[in-house]
């Protein structure tokens, strides 16, 4: 995983997932401790549209690989 995530980016479930959905995403974070229920259903959607996808081992991680100091289930990286 990359040290830091690019600056065009959306961190977080919805505004993910809106961004998959509208086309606008280059590349696809998912952490590996998120919860099932989140996590299967973006990579699903992810899968389904093509899009590349990185895993982080932890929610932490990817929260701090965004530069924010709270713990990401998603995060999208956008065109």
């Amino acid at each position: 995983m990359q040290p830091d995530l690019p600056v065009r980016r959306y961190v977080g479930l919805k505004q993910s997932t809106e961004a998959v959905i509208d086309g606008l995403v280059k590349k696809a974070y998912i952490a590996l401790d998120a919860d099932e229920h989140v996590r299967l259903p973006f990579e699903t959607l992810c899968r389904e549209r093509n899009i590349p996808i990185e895993f982080a081992q932890t929610k932490a991680k990817l929260g701090k690989s965004c530069g924010i100091n709270v713990p990401a289930a998603v995060a999208v990286e956008l065109i």
